[in-house]
């Protein structure tokens, strides 16, 4: 099991940035997939960014169309922690944004563990 920690949301203008952080204590870091999803009110919880394990393929990433060129998700595995940098942000990107970890080193079927969640909301 592995148990994350996610930081780093708030109130924020449109057109602004925010960086979340997501550290992860259990099970080895390193060999885990990793992602960040968000749930806006009423709607479905969907992935907004995934990474794989380093020693999979470094630094392959996915994103869904709706945040591609504005989010970056990174890992530092020294820290056992994963990063999601959001730049230009949109008032439909207000959501409670969710740390996932997987127990595969690249992304396969749902996440094993989640974290709490931080709310991010964008002021138009």
């Amino acid at each position: 099991q592995v148990q994350l920690v996610e930081s780093g949301g708030g109130l924020v203008e449109a057109g602004g940035s925010l960086r979340l952080s997501c550290v992860a204590s259990g099970r080895t870091f390193s060999s885990s997939a990793m992602a960040w999803f968000r749930q806006a009110p009423g709607k479905e919880r969907e992935v907004v960014a995934t990474i794989t394990a380093r020693t999979w393929a470094v630094g392959s990433t996915a994103y869904p169309d709706s945040v591609k060129g504005r989010f970056t998700i990174s890992r530092d595995n020294a820290k056992n922690t994963v990063y999601l940098q959001m730049n230009s942000l949109k008032p439909e990107d207000t959501a409670v944004y969710y740390c996932a970890a997987f127990r595969t080193r690249v992304v396969d079927g749902s996440p094993s563990d989640w974290g709490q969640g931080t709310q991010v909301t964008v002021s138009s």
